[in-house]
């Protein structure tokens, strides 16, 4: 187990710098920077471009660029923000715990809605109830994330007269919850659709099994057989799914803050890509990769919890 721990670390890290490097040279090869913006935005003097340039060290070539953000990334220090002129960090790290609780809360309820639902769907096949679980599914799989949110929006306006406000200061951690809540139920929703289905079909195809038919005839329980020898066999897809759905939301929330007014980082990262803000987007985009990267570490360490059988390969 430590060989394979060394190797997946390894590869973690050379995963992390390809992406840096990508990260690097795709949002420099974008056409225009954040010069070309200061000076169209401000109406100074285009000869004033080359000065901003340098002072921001644009100018200089790609490859020094990189090596001086990869340098400082090492010691933690993020730079500076081009349009702020405040430490990278100082706009970055207010925003980590805002998305993080809103994906948290958003995988908690997709997790509690499309597990037990996707169980009961597969126990029930082909009953009322059954249908009524696949229909409510394949709505959430087919309702955008952002049109959910208008509705939700404009039945608050309707039944409470007014709107979720997002405040930086809860009272609280129950008002947190609730002022978190309706949009992480608004994200939450489409993947727990997702994992429902998955959940079900699973299930349906583990309880076809020999051990499965062993294990009734054997004279177990439904609720033995279904829960104790089905179900911790039919996790395995539905833990990879909901590693990558949580990995997505940590960058795919974007549409939902900017509908409900949350400062997050994904709204943050849109903001910072429109101002060029190099070292703003740079940054985002690394944290984001490093947590799909740790996701995927976590899911393959859930495998081993799930299914003993599962040996960590020389």
């Amino acid at each position: 187990m430590g060989s394979y721990l060394v190797r997946r670390f390894l590869l973690m890290v050379l995963t992390l710098f390809g992406m840096s490097v990508l990260i690097f040279v795709m949002l420099r090869l974008v056409p225009g920077n954040i010069a070309d913006i200061l000076v169209d935005a401000s109406g100074a003097d285009p000869k004033e471009k080359a000065k901003i340039a340098r002072d921001l060290g644009i100018d200089r070539p790609i490859a020094e660029q990189y090596v001086s953000w990869i340098g400082g990334l090492s010691r933690g220090d993020l730079g500076f923000a081009y349009v702020s002129e405040r430490p990278a960090i100082e706009e970055i790290a207010p925003r980590i715990p805002i998305s993080a609780k809103l994906a948290g809360m958003a995988v908690l309820i997709s997790v509690l809605l499309g597990v037990p639902f996707g169980v009961i769907s597969a126990v029930r096949q082909n009953s009322g109830l059954d249908y009524f679980l696949r229909v409510i599914s394949l709505s959430g799989l087919s309702l955008p994330s952002f049109w959910l949110g208008l509705l939700v929006l404009m039945a608050s306006v309707h039944w409470f007269g007014t709107i979720p406000i997002y405040d930086s200061n809860p009272h609280g951690f129950l008002q947190d919850v609730a002022m978190l809540g309706l949009p992480a139920l608004v994200v939450g929703f489409r993947s727990s659709a997702l994992i429902m289905r998955l959940t079900r079909s699973s299930m349906l195809e583990v309880l076809r099994q020999d051990y499965v038919r062993t294990a009734r005839s054997k004279g177990a329980s439904n609720a033995s057989v279904n829960y104790d020898h089905a179900l911790r066999n039919a996790l395995l897809p539905v833990v990879t799914i909901i590693g990558i759905e949580a990995a997505f939301l940590v960058g795919g929330l974007i549409v939902t803050e900017t509908v409900f007014n949350i400062p997050g980082v994904a709204r943050f990262l849109v903001e910072a890509i429109l101002w060029r803000d190099y070292p703003i987007v740079q940054n985002l985009v690394m944290l984001i990769a490093f947590v799909v990267v740790m996701v995927n570490f976590l899911v393959d360490m859930a495998y081993m919890a799930l299914d003993p059988r599962i040996k960590f390969a020389e």
